[in-house]
């Protein structure tokens, strides 16, 4: 079974960092004096900010860290539990693009259970529909131009009975990308897709490597690039790196 590659519509997850305002004094921990004066600060830089726009012009905000952050939880830039215990951002939060935290969001309960059945960290289920739709953004299209559900990019082969929908995809053929259209599977709804992306890796022997290696992105990835997932030769590298971003170890 070969799979279309659309990886190339993946956009990697950006970094923010957080500018402190190195002028204002800093609230003394622990006690209520100190919380309620910070407490008051931040407040007042949010709305500040709300007011009057970047000072910066964009290209750096005046907002001390605390005010930074919930900033971007505003704009919906910034995960949960990326902060300290004292509220501020730390150095290495996630931060990535709206939309992707809501495709990601999206799938989580059907990515969960897929990876629950496959031994594999839910991450790198979320990674790999990510690689493989684009981040949700450029899903294959059912008959009709209705989304077929398909996030992985699953051909419909002879032994494949359901419903179908052609699709333009990027094959490699002795290192030689060749435009071609294929026909692949679709699904009525997202839950569907999980469940026969499951079976497919579960049914296959050959990507039998990628299962049951948990949170190892390179051991998942790796071993569905030697069972022919897709024909892209840094598939592996792809994939493996959209899915230690979501894991948090590759910036």
């Amino acid at each position: 079974m070969r799979h279309v590659d659309m990886s190339t519509r993946a956009t990697a997850p950006t970094a923010a960092t957080s500018a402190a305002n190195a002028t204002r004094p800093t609230a003394a921990p622990g006690g209520s004096a100190g919380f309620g004066s910070l407490l008051n600060d931040v407040a007042s830089e949010v709305a500040a900010y709300i007011q009057h726009g970047d000072p910066a012009g964009g290209a750096a905000s005046a907002l001390s860290a605390e005010g930074a952050l919930l900033r971007a939880r505003a704009t919906g830039l910034i995960m949960d539990g990326t902060e300290g215990a004292d509220g501020v951002p730390a150095p290495n939060a996630v931060v990535r693009p709206p939309q992707q935290q809501a495709f990601l969001d999206s799938i989580a309960p059907w990515a969960r259970q897929a990876a629950q059945q496959l031994g594999v960290a839910p991450e790198l289920v979320q990674a790999h529909a990510a690689l493989e739709s684009g981040w949700g953004q450029r899903p294959l299209r059912a008959p009709g131009g209705a989304s077929s559900h398909n996030l992985f990019g699953i051909k419909a082969g002879p032994r494949w009975n359901g419903a179908t929908g052609d699709s333009t995809t990027t094959e490699y053929v002795n290192g030689a990308a060749l435009t071609t259209r294929e026909r692949f599977r679709a699904y009525p709804d997202a839950a569907s897709a999980f469940q026969d992306y499951a079976r497919v890796l579960l049914d296959n022997p050959r990507y039998r490597t990628a299962l049951n290696t948990g949170n190892d992105a390179q051991a998942f990835a790796q071993g569905l690039a030697r069972g022919g997932y897709a024909t892209d030769p840094d598939y592996a590298s792809k994939l493996a790196r959209i899915a230690g971003k979501l894991q948090g170890t590759v910036e």
